[in-house]
């Protein structure tokens, strides 16, 4: 069949830009829904979530299993969390089973689900413009491509989003985490007997720290063959601490993240002093085990808009919330299957008017959530931060309101 026919035949052509989760988990689902889809992707090679473990949200599994992805080996079930005190003690515990995985084992799922001739590497999209009846996205490369839909899933850098809103910034949330992989090999018996097979917190003040087991490579999860995921969430001031942490050893100053190779030996150093002084024995064992640590600062971002005519904005080229609710890769999920079912339509403009009032209040409400939750972290609080800080930062609290969605049912 011709590509004219087959455009003839489909929806309309629609243009994803950004081949991460949210760009691919659109595509697939406007395709199942009859759309003809092409996949943009700046990125050269092939895109790794590295340090990148995610819980397996019910939206996220049902939206596999919709697509025919079999989710049943998606990653680690667990069924319990803890709380260690700062001499390593049990403080609490927390029954709560859930799916926690890879970012690479969900990407790559997806990937191989969707047509590689239409995943197109190397095609960043540097501008756009759209008529009534067409958008044409312009590349970075020079070339251009036309379709009847354009969808910016490109990221917290979305340069879709900033051409539509050129105002909205990220907003730095006072926060960094240190995060990593670690090998289950190289956990020493005990400590692997301890914490392993559980999501597990410490929480020295205005801090927090959490581990939980995820896929190994090639979602690989044979027993000593997993991975286990570690995050630190420390305090740093955004004018002081964050600007040293992101300045490499030749002065050059990163903006939003800086890649973990050129993290200035000093700021890693300090993270493990602070490790010996603040953080339960076993955390202090497992940090030893990091080999070389990510440095992720924490942003919001909350868009006023998400359809802008033929154009519309989804997951974290729209909302970006803070780690806590763990929220990102279903929210992506569930922007994508709101996206295909409103444009189950003739005219896209519309529909899009009807995706984005059904999805705005949604990624309001997860922004909101993951602010109260992370309020206690902060370098600075206002008097209402403060006020959240004593709900939230309780173990209580944390134990079961960490990386739960239930909130968005009440």
């Amino acid at each position: 069949m011709g590509s004219r026919q087959l455009r003839k035949a489909s929806k309309g052509h629609a243009l994803v830009v950004g081949g991460s989760m949210s760009g691919l988990l659109a595509a697939l689902l406007l395709r199942r829904a009859g759309w003809d889809v092409d996949v943009f992707e700046r990125v050269e090679s092939e895109l790794a979530g590295r340090g990148a473990g995610i819980v397996a949200q019910p939206d996220l599994i049902a939206t596999l299993r919709r697509l025919g992805i079999d989710a049943t080996d998606l990653g680690v079930e667990i069924t319990q969390r803890k709380i260690l005190d700062s001499s390593g003690r049990l403080a609490g515990a927390f029954a709560c089973p859930q799916v926690l995985t890879a970012w690479e084992r969900v990407y790559r799922a997806l990937r191989d689900a969707f047509p590689p001739e239409r995943y197109h590497r190397r095609r960043g999209v540097k501008t756009f413009e759209q008529t009534d009846r067409f958008v044409i996205a312009h590349f970075a490369d020079g070339g251009t491509a036309e379709g009847e839909l354009l969808v910016g899933a490109d990221g917290l850098r979305s340069t879709v989003r900033q051409q539509c809103l050129p105002e909205l910034t990220p907003l730095y949330a006072g926060y960094v985490a240190w995060r990593a992989l670690i090998p289950e090999a190289a956990f020493p018996p005990a400590i692997h007997r301890e914490l392993f097979n559980y999501m597990t917190f410490c929480l020295p003040p205005g801090e927090q720290c959490l581990g939980y087991p995820v896929a190994g490579p090639d979602n690989d999860l044979r027993p000593g063959h997993r991975r286990y995921n570690v995050v630190w969430y420390r305090p740093a001031d955004e004018k002081g601490e964050l600007r040293d942490l992101l300045t490499d050893e030749s002065g050059t100053t990163h903006t939003i993240s800086i890649p973990p190779p050129l993290i200035r030996g000093e700021g890693i150093a300090h993270m493990r002093a602070a490790a010996e002084r603040l953080l339960a024995p076993q955390f202090r064992e497992i940090v030893r085990m990091i080999d070389e640590p990510i440095l992720q600062p924490i942003y919001d971002l909350e868009t006023p808009r998400m359809a802008f005519g033929r154009v519309a904005i989804i997951g974290d080229a729209a909302f970006v919330a803070r780690p806590h609710v763990a929220a990102g890769v279903a929210k992506a999920a569930d922007d994508a299957a709101a996206l295909a079912a409103a444009l189950d339509v003739d005219d896209v403009a519309p529909a899009l008017q009807r995706f984005e009032a059904a999805r705005l209040p949604v990624g309001h409400r997860i922004i909101e959530r993951a602010r109260h939750l992370g309020a206690y972290l902060q370098a600075t609080q206002t008097a209402e931060e403060r006020a959240r800080s004593q709900r939230h930062s309780i173990p209580e609290a944390v134990l079961a309101e960490t990386a739960v969605l239930d909130f968005l049912r009440e």
